[in-house]
């Protein structure tokens, strides 16, 4: 084991005992601050608050009363604690203190805080600015006001002045569209972070944004945290609920961490996924617990309009030590994905009751810069999710889903609208109390998926298995403790893979060119 140091703020820590568990540790341990105080946590990633701004600091790490690690470091300094009451917010759950908390947000400099404290902050959107830092206490709530006449638009597109291009500000679902701005909102700033035990409330429910969703309504819905053109973005402690529609959301975004975040939406609450980057690089999520109504966290990167134009994968993203519950997919590419995504590392995590565990969705029609590849999913233990592993290239999403286009199981002609999907990478996983199948993949039979490996996988059905689809495309009939059902794959490697429990044969393999197996 060995503690580690992921990040420090003014008054607060975030460290990782590594070996001692995916998320949840093995067994509680302790951890030993500088100042005297000692905390017993259950978490491999653990934030420590109420340390001193400007100050040195170590952390102790022991386990069964043996030292496992100290890490060291000074906190940031803090020049001036701006508290949003000081600026006219009441804080009481009735008042609207948008202007309060931005007229404090305007007045921040480099090096101070915004402190939101103890209390129910209503507003509508709250815009962030470069070099600020907003802290939520304990016991804060900033909350999101659901009415569309209090709401700031993002518009999808503003021609520029040269009528030669254009500017984009809203999305939605990968394509430039007016969308309500986000109960927190980010544009074109840097070196922001927010932090805290508090939590942000998109105040969204079934007679509001979760009504008759699939309609515009003046704009499309919001998220609860957007993201556009940030850099230098740190989101830590917080917890996120109730939100309009995707979660959190950074949209051609770059260095980004989400550290011990708690996501949290009702399970049947409609497109609220917890993270959604889009078109964004060098992003990490550690640490994080997310349950939604949807994918908890959806890799994207636009649909063929926006790829073609700004071409900008989503790449270099790790997601380390996370714990995904009852949504739709633990850990989900796409299927937004035309402009593709690369360099993607799953690892150390838990996965309950989803749908799906590791999920790849993508179609016809994505185009040829959808290219998914370099993806591992790595160390990772699953309980009760029905289909643990599916890469579906026929995802009949979209008003053309449906079409023989997308559904044609025939070797299509391969042109500028053909994705492909490379080398993706399955290792020392076990998934336990499964349902449908142990896997459902199906490649384009005129471009299959490049590469396929499963190495020390182990699946298990569960006793009383229900039945279901394991994957949304034509054909996909229901099904109940299937093993690996793959198709449309160059070379597939299964190296100690082991199915208990299926029904019928443990591998199911067609239109597969190359097998590698022991």
């Amino acid at each position: 084991m060995e503690l580690k140091l992921l990040w420090k703020g003014m008054r607060t820590a975030v460290v990782r005992l590594a070996g001692a568990g995916k998320y949840h540790a093995d067994k509680p341990y302790e951890l030993k601050i500088s100042d005297g105080r000692c905390l017993t946590t259950e978490t491999v990633v653990t934030s420590i608050y109420g340390l001193k701004p400007g100050q040195p600091c170590s952390i102790s790490a022991l386990v069964d009363g043996q030292e496992a690690g100290t890490v060291s470091f000074v906190t940031e300094k803090e020049s001036v604690t701006l508290n949003v009451r000081d600026f006219g917010a009441f804080g009481d759950g009735k008042h609207d203190d948008t202007a309060a908390i931005q007229c404090a947000v305007m007045a921040s400099r480099k090096h101070s805080r915004v402190l939101v404290p103890k209390g129910v902050f209503c507003v509508s959107s709250i815009f962030l600015k470069s070099h600020l830092h907003l802290y939520l206490a304990e016991g804060a709530v900033i909350k999101g006001i659901p009415d569309r006449d209090r709401c700031p638009i993002l518009p999808g597109t503003i021609p520029e002045t040269d009528g030669k291009g254009e500017k984009n500000f809203g999305t939605w679902e990968g394509n430039p569209l007016d969308m309500f701005a986000g109960v927190i909102t980010g544009l074109h700033v840097s070196d922001v972070t927010i932090s805290g035990q508090g939590t942000i409330d998109g105040g969204a429910g079934k007679n509001n944004w979760w009504k008759d969703v699939r309609t515009r309504n003046v704009a499309w819905r919001p998220r609860l945290v957007f993201l556009h053109d940030c850099r230098q973005v740190v989101l830590q402690g917080i917890t996120l609920r109730n939100s309009p529609s995707w979660t959190l959301h950074p949209y051609f975004s770059q260095d980004l961490y989400f550290l011990d975040l708690n996501i949290h939406n009702p399970a049947d609450s409609p497109n609220t996924d917890g993270l959604d980057p889009e078109s964004c690089s060098r992003v990490s999520v550690i640490g994080t617990q997310i349950s939604v109504g949807d994918d908890c966290i959806a890799i994207k990167s636009g649909k063929i309009y926006q790829a073609l134009k700004y071409q900008t994968p989503t790449s270099d993203m790790r997601v380390e030590n996370c714990f995904m519950r009852d949504g739709h997919g633990a850990v989900t590419v796409g299927s937004e994905i035309a402009a593709g995504v690369r360099g993607i590392r799953v690892k150390n995590c838990e996965f309950f009751h989803t749908d799906r565990g590791l999920r790849i969705k993508t179609r016809r029609g994505r185009g040829e810069l959808s290219v998914l590849t370099d993806i591992r999913f790595e160390n990772i233990r699953m309980d009760h999710v029905k289909t643990p592993f599916v890469v579906n290239s026929f995802y009949f999403c979209d008003p053309d889903g449906h079409s023989e286009y997308v559904g044609s199981k025939k070797a299509l002609p391969v042109d500028e609208r053909t994705p492909s999907v490379g080398k993706l990478v399955f290792r020392d996983i076990q998934a336990d109390g499964c349902e449908y199948a142990a896997a459902w993949i199906a490649g384009l039979p005129e471009r299959k998926i490049e590469e396929l490996d499963f190495e020390r996988v182990s699946v298990s059905f569960a006793p009383d298995a229900g039945t279901g689809q394991p994957a949304m495309m034509e054909g996909c009939g229901p099904l109940s403790r299937a093993g690996f059902v793959i198709s449309g794959v160059k070379n597939l490697t299964m190296r100690a893979v082991t199915v208990n429990g299926c029904e019928g044969e443990p591998r199911i393999l067609s239109d597969v060119d190359s097998l590698t197996e022991s």
